[in-house]
């Protein structure tokens, strides 16, 4: 699986690679909506992380329009952090 960063530039932080330890690829929401995102299907599925949540959806929707394996991950960074940290909350 490799993770999307949606996040603009000032807001990439905590690096998503560092939290998780897969492979990250940071694409705006415009180069996904404009079909120059780069991205293959030999990424294998792609999860979308943006800061809320919101913009990912989206992302996601038109990734699998162009045929990749992607869905969003709810509620963006904060969930992540949550979901990752010791007490899993």
């Amino acid at each position: 699986m490799t993770l999307i960063d949606l996040r603009p530039e000032a807001l990439r932080s905590p690096p998503l690679a560092d939290l998780t330890g897969r492979p990250v690829r940071v694409v705006s929401l415009d180069e996904i909506e404009n079909g120059a995102h780069g991205l293959t299907r030999d990424l294998g599925p792609l999860l979308v992380v943006c800061e809320r949540g919101v913009r990912s959806s989206l992302a996601a929707r038109y990734l699998n329009a162009d045929g990749l394996d992607a869905r969003a991950y709810p509620g963006g960074v904060p969930a992540l952090l949550a979901a990752l940290s010791p007490s899993g909350s």
